[in-house]
């Protein structure tokens, strides 16, 4: 294979693994991952590497929304201050389905000692075309977060060799009221000229790797294997 010297450093990576529209089998935690370190060999801030590289407006359009609406703040370098037993970070993630398109800004606490992750709160942009019921739209972005950020954080079917392992909530644990956000925000983008293209799912897809993205911000580390247990919190500070 010949030099890439004259392609900038991230691009490639960026055109490779630009998020298709069908609702795609491509795993979204390695996916974003590979974007945000992408940007990050480039030195450039996650929200600007992604807004570099999207040509589609209403693209753009969600990933400014999010960031304006969560207050974010460039920087180039996962969060520097990493003193005490707790460790707060934010990590962002874009993705689209079916025509809709959400983006994501996740702010999460990790406890050292313990490898808890919490995600404190969620600020979603969603463009999903014409929007009939606000406040239906709404509930279901929220369900979304919460759902996705059990999924994330705790569930996982386990087996042995003859059998599913995982019978009751004990052996399948699912998020509790604890671990639930402090706060979603929700900014709905409304596009009348646009049919609907549903809202169902698509906010799923991005929790994972916008809390992983943000657990890389808050330890320098990188996870790429859900759910986020504590066991494999410590395992990876642990080696870091």
């Amino acid at each position: 294979m010949g030099s890439d010297s004259a392609t900038p450093r991230g691009q490639l990576a960026a055109q490779k693994l630009a998020p298709a529209r069908s609702g795609g089998t491509a795993d979204p935690v390695r996916q974003r991952a590979v974007h945000r370190r992408a940007g990050r060999r480039g030195g450039q801030d996650p929200v600007a590497f992604r807004l570099k590289y999207v040509t589609a407006s209403r693209d753009g359009a969600v990933i400014k929304a999010a960031a304006e609406k969560a207050g974010w703040q460039p920087r180039q370098a996962p969060r520097a201050a990493r003193s005490g037993d707790i460790l707060s970070g934010r990590g962002i993630a874009y993705a689209q389905r079916n025509g809709t398109i959400v983006a994501v800004v996740a702010e999460i606490e990790v406890e050292r000692k313990t490898g808890r992750i919490w995600g404190r709160k969620f600020t979603v942009a969603h463009d999903c075309g014409l929007i009939i019921n606000p406040q239906g739209l709404r509930d279901t972005i929220e369900g979304n977060v919460v759902q996705g950020l059990s999924r994330t954080l705790f569930e996982e079917v386990r087996f042995d060799r003859e059998k599913v392992t995982s019978i009751d909530w004990m052996s399948y644990p699912i998020l509790e009221i604890r671990d639930a956000p402090e706060a979603i925000e929700v900014v709905l983008i409304n596009r009348p000229e646009i049919a609907p293209t549903g809202a169902g799912e698509p906010s799923i897809r991005v929790i994972p790797a916008a809390v992983a993205n943000a657990f890389y911000d808050a330890t320098g580390v990188r996870l790429r294997r859900v759910p986020l247990t504590p066991e494999r919190v410590k395992a990876a500070l642990a080696r870091a």
